[in-house]
């Protein structure tokens, strides 16, 4: 992958974000649900995020990634190292100056960037033995996990949507 091409994924992946941040309130279903937000919280959130740098890089995958032969473990490692990155910048202003969506849209597009450099900088090393099969088996189980989260979520404020007062999908179906 080019340099410049880490731009153009900041990019594509950052407007993509915005469509499937209302794909399941769009077509709410139990797919909808495991990949993108169900509510306003924070984690759900990181859910999007997950989902839609893997989702982009499926179909780059197809377009040119199965010429890089750590492609999808470097394609895990973006979605996956995207959460803490974000969480460890976004939490500490979150609780000094609360929601600000200027501010959580602009670190967005500045974590896509770390996120694709690093991804840039994985793919541009020699393959790593079953980085394949770990990626893929990655990728999957991050899904799980959010999937989980999503129906049983701790009662934390990092899965709390702020703006229902309620946590994860069961509330909004039992209530």
């Amino acid at each position: 992958m080019e340099k410049k091409q880490i731009y153009i994924n900041t990019f594509i992946t950052f407007a993509l974000c915005f469509l499937t941040h209302f794909l399941y309130d769009l077509f709410p279903n139990a797919l909808t649900a495991l990949l993108f937000p169900v509510n306003e919280s924070i984690w759900e959130h990181m859910k999007m995020l997950y989902s839609t740098i893997i989702l982009y890089g499926i179909i780059m995958y197809f377009i040119k990634g199965h010429k890089i032969p750590i492609f999808l473990f470097s394609l895990f490692i973006k979605a996956f190292i995207a959460i803490p990155i974000y969480l460890l910048i976004y939490l500490p202003i979150y609780y000094s100056i609360g929601e600000n969506m200027f501010i959580s849209i602009f670190l967005l597009l500045i974590v896509l960037y770390i996120v694709y450099y690093i991804g840039w900088k994985i793919e541009n090393m020699n393959p790593i033995k079953y980085g394949t099969i770990i990626g893929i088996i990655g990728i999957i189980l991050g899904w799980i996990l959010m999937g989980y989260l999503t129906y049983y979520p701790p009662k934390t404020h990092l899965f709390l949507d702020t703006k229902n007062e309620k946590y994860g999908i069961r509330e909004y179906i039992i209530h």
